[in-house]
């Protein structure tokens, strides 16, 4: 019986040029339950055999397929070289709020290196699902998965929490985690029990650098690098100017117990 390997991207599309590539591609599609796979029209025959039901073949190049992986996939598996995937994506990216986690992994099936949008587009967490559907090795090098440290843009993620930061409020606590400067970490809300299943499961303790605090009243801004709020209610009076570039707000559902 196949095992489904749980995944938060529901679009996968996994696209391979070679015939050993598309073997190993019907591997993937086989534990990401609504995957498929792409691959050119000459070896239809493999694809179907591999993929029944769950695949699409393409006439001409694969870089021609580009733009409706695109639009059409939240995460892209490419079983083809490094180089060229980074040739093929790169006039089509946009920004890290919209592009598809883009994962390349290797036509023996030994690493899954994220290329593309490894935290919001979700590659580093399809390179831990390939590592558990074929036994390749995540190749990590965003330093927070590197150093096994919080991720502020997936803190809560997987609880279905949502966050509200700008781009650069994002960059600069990110900063301030990975750089070791003190961080605020306040939670008035949601389930406590969120660090062990953070960013596919930390195993340490919270970093030394990461204070706690249960309510933000309590939270001095300027001996802070970056302020972390999880809470349901609105900034207090004269917050917005304390916090103003150095804070990320998240925001649990509503019917979840604290």
């Amino acid at each position: 019986m196949t095992q489904h390997l749980p995944f938060p991207n529901t679009r996968i599309a996994v696209v391979s040029i070679t015939r050993h590539g598309i073997a190993l591609a019907g591997r993937v599609i086989a534990a990401l339950p609504g995957a498929m796979l792409f691959a050119p029209q000459k070896f239809g025959v493999e694809a179907e055999a591999a993929a029944p039901g769950a695949f699409a073949c393409y006439e001409g190049k694969v870089g021609d397929q580009v733009p409706t992986l695109f639009a059409g996939f939240d995460g892209i598996i490419a079983i083809v070289s490094l180089g060229a995937v980074v040739r093929l994506v790169a006039p089509h990216l946009k920004n890290k709020e919209t592009d598809p986690g883009v994962v390349v992994l290797d036509e023996a099936g030994r690493w899954a290196i994220p290329v593309l949008s490894g935290h919001l587009g979700g590659a580093n967490a399809i390179a831990g699902v390939l590592q558990q559907a074929v036994g390749a090795t995540p190749v990590l090098t965003t330093a927070s998965d590197a150093r096994e440290t919080l991720a502020v843009d997936l803190l809560g993620r997987e609880l279905g929490w949502t966050f509200e930061a700008s781009h650069d409020e994002i960059v600069r606590a990110s900063a301030a985690v990975v750089n070791d400067e003190p961080v605020a970490l306040v939670q008035e809300a949601g389930s406590t029990d969120w660090w062990s299943r953070h960013a596919n499961g930390r195993s340490g303790p919270l970093p030394a650098n990461i204070q706690r605090f249960e309510r933000l009243e309590d939270v001095d801004p300027e001996h802070f690098g970056a302020v972390l709020w999880i809470s349901q209610r609105p900034l207090p009076t004269g917050y917005a100017a304390r916090l103003a570039g150095k804070r990320v707000i998240y925001r649990p559902a509503a019917p979840e117990a604290a």
